[in-house]
């Protein structure tokens, strides 16, 4: 009887978190990969992801050239910086620790734009 009474209560739990969850295209993720060159310039990671528009995961990211970085997307609403010669001098000196993660451009999120649809 206590069995059957625990059983139902995490059955019932396991449901009420399942519904909870945002779908998929109300959760984007927060960052992804870029490869930059000794000098700071961007180049093509190459992302592995799913087929699906709704699902903007990428699982893997490789990078064929240059250091890999994670970087973070852009939050809604807000542009990357615009790709100079002193942005890629300041993304270098960011992305030392292998993140770019928290770090500004001239007080600008240094982050890059989403997958698109």
């Amino acid at each position: 009887m206590i069995r059957t009474v625990l059983m139902g209560a995490a059955l019932s739990m396991a449901a009420g978190l399942a519904l909870a969850q945002a779908p998929l295209n109300q959760n984007p993720p927060a960052q992804t990969v870029i490869c930059l060159d000794v000098g700071g310039q961007s180049l093509p990671a190459v992302c592995r992801a799913p087929s699906s528009r709704l699902d903007k995961r990428e699982d893997i990211c490789v990078c064929h050239a240059g250091a890999r970085v994670d970087v973070p997307i852009c939050p809604e609403g807000v542009r990357p910086p615009p790709e100079t010669r002193a942005y890629e001098k300041a993304r270098k000196a960011a992305a030392r620790d292998g993140s770019l993660i928290g770090d500004l451009y001239e007080g600008r999120p240094m982050c890059v734009a989403g997958r698109l649809d």
